[in-house]
C-alpha cells in the first residue's frame, strides 16, 4: 500500500527571487508541498526580493492577521528620474540633473516622509479602485486618482549616497536606504515622493524585504532550497512568535474549543489577536478581546 502524503500545517518563509510575482511563488509552493492550500501574507512586487510569508494547510487561516504586521526593507532609490511605475520596471517619464542635491536636503526630505504620513499608492499597484485593480486601469490608459491613506514609516535611513550617470547621460544620485514601516506602505511611493520633494523625480531601482513581523531573512529559504527540503515552521511556533500568548487550563481549553466565549484577562485588552494554548502546549485558537470576552478569529485545536 502506498503511504499517503501529508503536508504539515505551518508557515514557509520564502526568500522570493526577483521576477516572480507573489502568486508565482504560491503556485510553485503548491507543487513543492503537494497541496492546493497555500496562501501568502502581504504581496511583494515582481522586482523585489526577500521575505515572503506563505501559509500551508491550516496555517492559511493565520495569514490575514500576519499581513498586518510591521515590515522592514533595504532598497536603492534613484534621484533624477521618474518612471511610469515608480520603480525600474517602468519606462522613464522624465529626467533631471540630481548631482547638486546636498545630503542635508536629502535628510530633510526623508524626515518629512517619516512618522505617520498620508501616502498615495503607486498607480501600477494592486489597490482596488471601485473593484478594479489599479494596475489594470493604468495599463488601459485610464485617468484616475487614488486617495491618500495613512501609513506609518517608523524608520527611514540613508546608508550611502552614490553619484551615478543614467543610461541617457543624466547625472543621478543612488541612495541606499533602510525602511521600517506599517503594512500597506509602498516603498516605491516613498522613492517617488522623495524625488518630487527634491524637485528632480525619483524611483526605486532595487528592493529587498528583510523582515515581516517576527520573521526575518535568516529564517527564509530560496525556492531551490525548499525544493530540496521543505522547511515548515509549525503553526504553533509561528503563532507564538507573532502574537501574545495566553495559556489556559484544560477546562477552559475544552470550553473554548466548544465555542464558549471565555472571560479574558485584562492584560490582553486592546492587544489585537492573541494565540491560545492548552496545558500540553497545543495551539487552540487565535482570539481577540471583545468586551472582556474572547472572540474567536480562527480555531486550530
Amino acid at each position: 500500500m502506498t503511504q499517503k502524503h501529508t503536508t504539515p500545517d505551518g508557515l514557509v518563509i520564502v526568500d522570493k527571487p526577483s521576477g516572480f510575482t507573489s502568486h508565482d511563488v504560491v503556485a510553485k509552493m503548491r507543487g513543492i508541498a503537494r497541496t492546493r492550500r497555500v496562501g501568502h501574507a502581504g504581496t511583494l512586487d515582481p522586482m523585489a526580493t526577500g521575505v515572503l510569508v506563505l501559509g500551508v494547510e491550516k496555517a492559511t487561516k493565520l495569514l490575514g492577521h500576519l499581513a498586518l504586521t510591521e515590515k522592514e526593507y533595504l532598497g536603492t532609490i534613484r534621484l533624477g528620474q521618474n518612471t511610469l511605475t515608480d520603480d525600474a520596471e517602468g519606462e522613464i517619464t522624465s529626467s533631471a540633473d540630481a548631482s547638486r542635491i546636498t545630503r542635508d536636503a536629502i535628510d530633510a526630505g526623508i524626515a518629512r516622509l517619516t512618522g505617520d504620513i498620508m501616502q498615495v499608492p503607486s498607480k501600477v499597484s494592486a489597490i482596488k479602485i471601485n473593484g478594479v485593480r489599479s494596475y489594470k486601469r493604468a495599463r488601459e490608459g485610464e485617468e484616475f486618482e487614488i486617495p491618500a491613506r495613512p501609513v506609518t514609516v517608523s524608520h527611514f535611513g540613508v546608508y550611502d549616497v552614490r553619484d551615478a550617470v543614467a543610461e541617457d547621460g543624466t547625472p543621478v544620485l543612488d541612495l541606499v536606504v533602510s525602511v521600517v514601516c506599517s503594512s500597506g506602505t509602498y516603498i516605491r511611493a516613498l522613492a517617488r515622493d522623495l524625488g518630487a520633494d527634491l524637485g528632480v523625480g525619483g524611483h526605486l531601482t532595487a528592493l529587498r524585504r528583510t523582515r515581516v513581523g517576527p520573521y526575518k531573512l535568516d529564517a527564509a529559504r530560496t525556492l531551490d532550497q525548499l525544493q530540496q527540503e521543505l522547511t515548515v515552521m509549525p503553526v504553533a511556533e509561528a503563532a507564538a512568535a507573532a502574537f501574545p500568548r495566553w495559556d489556559v487550563d484544560a477546562r477552559r481549553a475544552k470550553l473554548l474549543t466548544n465555542g464558549v466565549r471565555l472571560e479574558m484577562p485584562e492584560q490582553y485588552a486592546g492587544t489585537g489577536p492573541v494565540a491560545v494554548f492548552d496545558p500540553e502546549g497545543r495551539f487552540l485558537a487565535l482570539v481577540e478581546e471583545q468586551r472582556g470576552k474572547a472572540k474567536s478569529l480562527a480555531v486550530f485545536g
